[in-house]
């Protein structure tokens, strides 16, 4: 069975639990929730943005922040993964480099 890839305002108001007049307010004060816009203006939404929605339906209704709170509090967590994913490309990169340096040394130890 094929898992589908777009969902529609309906169910993902089923998935979350959220009346669609709610997704689509949020889709306004959240730059993260952007979905797939159709020629006829339906919305198609994908995993990600399911999640997104439901991370911000997490910090709203169950942690009590506001909207203004739980859009920095994204946005730090973006910030903060792209760091993180950053930070890990740049370490093995690193290590590769050392990787280098420490056959070098060997083949000159042996030269000597």
């Amino acid at each position: 069975m094929t898992e589908k890839t777009y969902f529609t305002i309906a169910e993902v108001s089923k998935k979350a639990q959220v009346p669609e007049y709610t997704i689509r307010y949020w889709e306004l004060k959240f730059r993260l929730l952007r979905p797939l816009r159709l020629s006829s203006g339906h919305r198609r939404y994908t995993q990600a943005d399911v999640e997104t929605l439901l991370e911000i339906k997490d910090l709203v209704f169950i942690k009590g922040y506001s909207l203004e709170g739980a859009r920095k509090a994204l946005s730090a967590k973006r910030r903060q993964k792209k760091a993180a994913q950053a930070m890990a490309a740049t370490s093995g990169a690193k290590t590769d480099l050392l990787e280098s340096i420490r056959k070098d040394l060997r083949h000159l130890i042996k030269e000597l």
